[in-house]
């Protein structure tokens, strides 16, 4: 049925390409063939070969992801544990945390919130990929992403229960505070960001937050000859 449905919506590369959301064609995997892929091949191409990847209508799509981008999303999910360590709403996941948000389509923000309301056991599942929505997702951009495939990204994450998403943008040190799909307020390193109803209480001063990637390391003081 993938195949099918992706030849009849897909007639060339470039209508594949605009489907997934205009991303460039060295992130879109062609083995397996687009539109048969399956869950199973998300997680083969991760423990064999390293690579993340996202399945989006039978697609492999390969995760745009850099070293900078990557210690933002670690240096936000440091804050945010800090955080929920007083605060005990719900769990953390990182970059390579998939979420089924529903039959065919998985996601994996850069970093992800999911309160204990989606887990009433208190337990984090089994599942590789489990049935579940970040009520926070967050996605921090990187070269390779585009606006269309990031406004796509935003409409599933909201489809399938999201409450608040953040895009985070490390070149213009600002961040996009979206509470739907389509409404979101700009925020600059002037600003905090605040958890709305999702984390009440979180206040995160932006400048101290992209200060991190300008930090020099301490240079070890060299003994006196």
């Amino acid at each position: 049925m993938l195949l099918s449905r992706t030849k009849q919506e897909c007639v060339t590369v470039a209508d594949l390409l605009k489907k997934l959301g205009n991303v460039p064609p060295e992130r879109v995997l062609l083995d397996p063939t687009p539109g048969t892929a399956t869950e199973k091949d998300v997680l083969d191409m991760e423990r064999r070969r390293g690579r993340t990847c996202e399945l989006v209508d039978g697609v492999l799509v390969e995760k745009a992801m850099g070293l900078e981008e990557s210690f933002l999303a670690g240096w936000l999910i440091h804050l945010l544990y800090q955080f929920l360590a007083k605060h005990k709403l719900g769990i953390l996941a990182g970059e390579q945390g998939p979420f089924r948000l529903w039959p065919g389509l998985v996601r994996i923000p850069d970093v992800s919130f999911i309160s204990w309301n989606q887990l009433p056991n208190g337990k984090i599942p089994k599942q590789p990929i489990p049935d579940l929505y970040p009520d926070l997702a967050v996605e921090v951009l990187s070269r390779k992403n585009t606006k269309a495939e990031i406004d796509r990204k935003l409409h599933e994450y909201f489809r399938s229960g999201t409450r608040l998403a953040w895009v985070v943008d490390p070149r213009k040190r600002s961040v996009r505070v979206y509470t739907a799909p389509d409404q979101f307020r700009l925020l600059t390193e002037e600003q905090s960001l605040d958890g709305g109803d999702v984390l009440p209480g979180l206040n995160l001063p932006l400048r101290e937050v992209f200060a991190q990637l300008e930090e020099e390391p301490a240079r070890k003081k060299q003994p006196k000859r």
